[in-house]
């Protein structure tokens, strides 16, 4: 069986090999099938909190780790969140269900087509992203939590993003902003647990973009449009996504290459400031 590489999936296959089941026996205790057992393990399927209510019933887990792994399913749990009550409810308040959700995934893709990806953005540029948006007070909490959610690269998760020329000449804040915002991408993508892509102007594609995304694993995707954020769990849509994801990776240059036109880009801002 692949290895789980998030918290959720990891602790319930520790759980289970601890009670001594198998995972034909899991799943008739917890009234699941032998396949969905395996596949939740796998962080191929997204389980719902009742699932992992019923799974760790038969494995006899401690009240706490129940208590603990049964949030998790409910920060991934599917639903549309309107912009509107982000807003009414501060912004910060989506920046840290967002940064919850990160925290359950051992692997996050990023496709990022017209703004710098929110683990990956510095307080500056942030701050000139929801400036106009919120009030004083609500624009530092966001901030603040947007800045917190940037601290899981510090972690052993796996993180790749793909960003488009286009997102990084969109001039957020003023040319000093971006300058600072691109010398911090470069050094992100100097960690062993970061991968960072560019797609360059100059690269032909034949696979258009329609909207950004967040790949949680393999069993949730995140988008947001104008009026919501959405938070997909169901199977077929999150492998499309998986498949959409890897047809644009022959576009993308990495590694120096990426560095390069990062490099290129913050020069031109420099240029200016």
């Amino acid at each position: 069986m692949k290895e789980p590489t998030n918290k959720l999936s990891a602790t319930l296959r520790q759980m289970r090999k601890a009670a001594g089941l198998s995972g034909a026996e899991a799943a008739r205790r917890a009234g699941l099938s032998q396949p969905k057992v395996s596949r939740t393990e796998t962080g191929a399927f997204m389980p719902t909190p009742e699932q992992v209510e019923a799974l760790l019933r038969a494995y006899k887990a401690p009240t706490a780790v129940r208590r603990e792994l049964v949030q998790m399913a409910r920060e991934l749990r599917e639903e549309r969140i309107s912009a509107r009550v982000v807003l009414e409810r501060g912004g910060w308040w989506l920046q840290e269900r967002i940064g919850r959700i990160e925290e359950v995934a051992g692997r996050i893709r990023c496709l990022a087509p017209t703004g710098v990806p929110g683990l990956l953005q510095t307080g500056p540029y942030t701050r000139a992203l929801f400036g106009e948006s919120l009030p004083p007070d609500d624009l530092e909490r966001t901030v603040e939590a947007r800045m917190t959610r940037g601290r899981l690269l510090d972690t052993d998760r796996e993180f790749e993003f793909v960003i488009t020329e286009g997102a990084l000449r969109w001039n957020m804040g003023g040319a000093e902003v971006m300058a600072e915002q691109l010398d911090a991408l470069v050094a992100a993508s100097r960690r062993e647990n970061v991968l960072l892509g560019v797609v360059p102007w100059t690269t032909p594609v034949t696979v258009p973009l329609l909207h950004a995304f967040d790949l949680y694993d393999s069993r949730a995707v995140m988008f947001g449009t104008q009026t919501a954020t959405a938070l997909i769990t169901d199977p077929r849509e999150v492998e499309d996504y998986e498949s959409h994801w890897a047809e644009l990776e022959p576009f993308v240059s990495f590694g120096d290459q990426a560095r390069a036109a990062i490099d290129r880009i913050a020069a031109e801002y420099r240029l200016v400031t």
